[in-house]
């Protein structure tokens, strides 16, 4: 089974040639937005490869092949676009961030709870949601409050939170 990966939404046509605007907090956008990758575009995952890239102001912009002229990228106004997980040729041990929600959240060997959203704060400000027994505990998605994520196990082991989880 295929399994499709939310990169964005189209929030509008930039131009008269057909460029759209995406709007788009995904992570490994070096990964996706390059030319002749595959967009999956709509409820009907609708095929379609990216020709250029560039970004400006807070969009990414994307000419997508056989489309060259607004009237015809129109239709896809508002929709979603996706693209096949296996299309981003992950390293061995990569995650995504969707990966993280579900994992088992430990600090010194204890479970505190499982992670359940990851919020994008703004400005690159990405934060871990952990929840256990109607408890909401935030902490920074960074480096330095992650000692290791282990995906096999479902676990994701924290450091230096010892004020955030009190």
């Amino acid at each position: 089974m295929e399994e499709f990966i939310y990169i964005g939404k189209i929030v509008n046509t930039h131009g008269i040639r057909g460029e759209i605007r995406l709007l788009s907090d995904f992570d490994k956008k070096e990964k996706v937005f390059v030319p002749n990758m595959t967009l999956y575009i709509g409820r009907k995952k609708e095929a379609v490869k990216i020709t250029s890239y560039r970004k400006h102001k807070n969009f990414d912009m994307i000419c997508l092949e056989g489309y060259h002229d607004i009237n015809e990228v129109l239709r896809f106004k508002g929709l979603y676009a996706y693209v096949k997980r296996e299309d981003l040729n992950l390293e061995n041990g990569e995650l995504l961030e969707e990966d993280y929600i579900g994992m088992n959240a430990f600090y010194k060997e204890n479970s505190f709870g499982t992670v359940t959203d990851i919020e994008n704060r703004g400005r690159g400000n990405k934060i871990f949601v952990i929840e256990k027994d109607s408890k909401r505990i935030l902490i920074p998605f960074h480096d330095s409050f992650i000692e290791k994520v282990s995906a096999s196990q479902n676990i994701i082991y924290f450091k230096n939170v010892e004020g955030l989880i009190s």
